[in-house]
């Protein structure tokens, strides 16, 4: 059987008989995996943005509750609580920042896979970036709808399975401005996101593995009004699929090609995690 980076299944372990020749063929793949990265003929492209007490949020309006913001307190730093040392407690939501959303993050999913639960497998997987940057930017109340996926498919190819879906929306450049990047209003806020058909449609009938986006959250500013309300939520989470949000460079991606890995905490019973999130990219 062939394996994610194109040799032999790890679960098939020759390294149990030092006379296969397929040991060779693992040794090599890694090898050359390690060597490209070396050379930077394979770019590993950080998709994560720094995590900070400046980091934007999602702000839910009342009767809801709000997560906290990220932040650090100092346990001791070269001083009397630790001559020798520095450390801090991390104070943060479960989804704040580049953040993965499991299944048990909404109510459809509630009985599915929390964060530690996430096979390890489906953490890593071939990218396709659909790119909507033009039409976001003429409208940030952007949603893409089935027949944009199915436009892009007749174009491209479909979609892999076990692929990371990513919308490029240039939403990522005003990560730096939190009054942008929420672009909220007395109506709420306006970023893009998806359609119901269009959520229902990935969640039901696309081989992805889950949907990432550069905005907050997985859903669109104005999702709240939809029905089911915040359907990216509701149809993915619900089908064990996943979210990935606040991705940085995604401006940086090929359309195809890119493996993604994503790396949230393994927090028991968590219904998502910070993430450190990178692609390896071919560069020549």
């Amino acid at each position: 059987m062939v394996g994610v980076l194109g040799g032999p299944d790890p679960s098939d372990d020759p390294s149990d008989d030092p006379s296969d020749d397929r040991w060779d063929e693992i040794v090599t793949t890694l090898t050359d995996l390690l060597t490209k990265i070396g050379s930077k003929s394979i770019e590993v492209l950080d998709l994560t943005a720094p995590l900070s007490s400046d980091t934007p949020v999602l702000h839910l309006p009342e009767p809801f509750a709000n997560t906290i913001p990220a932040g650090l307190e100092t346990v001791s730093n070269f001083d009397d609580d630790g001559p020798m040392w520095a450390w801090n407690n991390l104070h943060t939501g479960e989804h704040t920042g580049t953040h993965l959303d499991a299944p048990t993050h909404w109510i459809t999913g509630r009985d599915g896979a929390s964060v530690d639960q996430i096979p390890p497998e489906r953490l890593i997987g071939p990218v396709a970036v659909i790119d909507v940057t033009a039409e976001v930017e003429a409208n940030p109340d952007f949603v893409l709808e089935v027949e944009h996926i199915e436009a892009w498919e007749a174009e491209h190819g479909p979609l892999p399975d076990g692929a990371w879906l990513i919308l490029r929306t240039g939403w990522g450049e005003r990560g730096s401005d939190p009054v942008r990047f929420a672009n909220a209003d007395a109506d709420g806020p306006h970023t893009p996101g998806l359609s119901v058909a269009a959520a229902k449609w990935l969640a039901e009938s696309s081989p992805i593995t889950g949907f990432g986006v550069e905005t907050v959250g997985i859903d669109a500013g104005i999702a709240g009004g939809f029905d089911p309300m915040f359907p990216a939520h509701y149809f993915l989470l619900g089908h064990d699929k996943y979210g990935l949000t606040q991705l940085r460079n995604v401006d940086k991606l090929p359309t195809l090609g890119a493996v993604l890995v994503a790396s949230p905490l393994p927090i028991v019973g968590g219904t998502g995690s910070p993430a450190r999130v990178f692609a390896l990219v071919e560069r020549a």
